[in-house]
């Protein structure tokens, strides 16, 4: 056995959360398995809903895009390796399950700061400010995103009650230019990740009108 293997790298899907200021890499989240599923859903943001006929073509914005997937999580290989896998040993899924989850939390550091500027009696507190979230699903599904709902099932465990095989459900709201604005660098991303749909859908064959059994589409 050489080791050669013709089979393709598999690409892995999952998070990449990058400083919004300068654009590097402050954390990476990368499924264990890919999702089996992908579901999507799109909000058109139509104006002529009230009615108005006058505006029944006209759209205010980019659809609200959102993204529904389970990601399975499995400890099981690395407990056979236990002097490899030192953190799946002590703590199973905790620390992969842990890494999900703060990506819907504020920090403790940010709790604290904000705790402290209310003792101060600070009058306007903004609200705490997260990375921003890119959900990449292969190099054509590249998007910024908020996670909107997550939930956890954890299904197996090992003696010290720790996780070793769970199920997690993420739901994912595309975060556009309506949400960001244009020069915002998630802006910047969510306008990328559009033009590329444009090109996609470009090379989409077209059809004839034979196709749907009409030859004229004049009166």
């Amino acid at each position: 056995m050489t080791g050669y293997s013709r089979s393709p790298r598999l690409v892995k899907a999952g998070i990449v959360l990058i400083d919004p200021e300068s654009g590097s890499i402050v954390g990476s989240i990368a499924l264990q398995y890919n999702s089996e599923t992908l579901t999507r859903s799109l909000a058109v943001q139509a104006v002529g809903e009230d009615g108005d006929r006058s505006q029944a073509l006209r759209i205010r914005g980019p659809a609200v895009e959102t993204f529904t997937l389970e990601a399975m999580l499995d400890a099981t290989d690395q407990l056979e390796h236990p002097d490899s896998n030192a953190a799946a040993a002590e703590a199973g899924l905790f620390p992969q399950i842990s890494a999900l989850e703060a990506l819907v939390h504020p920090t403790s550091a940010q709790l604290r700061n904000q705790d402290s500027l209310a003792s101060a009696g600070t009058l306007e507190i903004a609200p705490m400010e997260a990375p921003l979230a890119l959900f990449i699903w292969s190099r054509n599904r590249v998007v910024p995103v908020r996670i909107t709902q997550m939930s956890v099932t954890e299904e197996a465990f090992d003696p010290n009650l720790n996780p070793i095989r769970a199920k997690v459900s993420l739901t994912l709201r595309s975060l556009s230019v309506d949400d960001l604005g244009f020069s915002h660098r998630g802006g910047g991303l969510f306008m990328a990740y559009l033009a590329a749909k444009e090109r996609l859908a470009q090379r989409a064959p077209g059809a004839p009108l034979a196709t749907f059994g009409v030859s004229s589409l004049d009166d």
